[in-house]
């Protein structure tokens, strides 16, 4: 298996990176907002019909 961040062969210590240094580039990237999980339209849908509030960050 390839890294994703650098496309180097992972190591079983810090898969599927090759390095601390590209798992912490991926955290960033997570922690930056740089990946979004796409939602599902009908159930946030569903949520506001049934007045379901949304998930606060605090």
């Amino acid at each position: 298996m390839n890294c994703p961040i650098c496309k180097k062969l992972s190591i079983p210590e810090y898969q599927p990176f090759c390095s601390k240094r590209c798992a912490d580039i991926d955290l960033g990237n997570w922690l930056d907002g740089k990946y979004v999980l796409s939602g599902n339209k009908d159930l946030e849908s569903e949520n506001e019909a049934i007045n379901v509030p949304p998930i606060s960050d605090s």
